[in-house]
């Protein structure tokens, strides 16, 4: 009977939890991560400060579970249709998809991206989930590039992905079945200058190691 009890607990728990979550990445989403408080979540949730708190220890580590929560599902996604079929035309699809969908997910990443500020552990945890991310999209250059130039060829292709989010996904005077064809099309045009176009020009020009690259501890 206590057993039981201990079990329903934590399921109530883990519920609370999730709506807390639910609550983080709508304001999350709707502005930089460093204009956002707790008690601004708290009033989207309709609960205290304090309970956000028997949570999360701060802003920080709620923002990366919520974070998160999001990235385990597109790497799950990625990672099944790598799996599946290593088709990089249909994991392009798929990343700039679930990122069309999940609007107040793109917006989080997006607002980091140009003004976050993590350190410590929720630093560490955050790049980790961006290394395993990184991962499934490297396969996608096994056959075509270099073991030791992959890394910074997926770099390139993330970027080019998101960069055509960023540019296009309210693309002035679209519908949003328009916008998403041209942001499919582009997709494939993207993918397809990368499989094919990793050839040695390229390669030369990718040896010209960076800051960013795997050698100084990078994603």
């Amino acid at each position: 009977m206590k057993h039981a009890f201990m079990e329903l607990r934590e399921e109530e728990r883990e519920k609370r939890k999730e709506l807390i979550l639910d609550a983080a990445e709508r304001v999350f989403g709707s502005k930089p991560f460093k204009d956002v408080g707790m008690r601004e979540i708290a009033k989207e949730l309709g609960v205290s400060v304090g309970a956000l708190y028997r949570y999360f220890p701060d802003k920080q580590s709620l923002f990366v579970e919520a974070f998160m929560r999001g990235a385990r599902e597109l790497i799950e996604l990625a990672e099944k249709a790598v799996e599946e079929k290593n088709d990089p035309k249909a994991i392009a699809r798929l990343y700039v998809t679930f990122l069309l969908e999940k609007d107040h997910y793109f917006k989080m990443m997006s607002h980091f991206m140009l003004e976050g500020n993590l350190e410590g552990e929720s630093l560490d945890r955050l790049n980790s989930m961006e290394r395993r991310l990184l991962d499934v999209f490297q396969k996608l250059f096994e056959s075509s590039v270099s073991a030791s130039q992959r890394r910074i060829v997926t770099h390139a292709f993330f970027a080019a992905l998101n960069g055509i989010l960023i540019t296009f996904r309210n693309y002035p005077g679209r519908s949003p079945e328009e916008v998403r064809a041209h942001v499919y099309r582009l997709a494939d045009l993207i993918t397809e200058m990368f499989i094919k176009g990793t050839n040695k020009p390229m390669e030369d020009a990718l040896s010209k190691k960076g800051d960013c690259d795997e050698s100084s501890g990078s994603s």
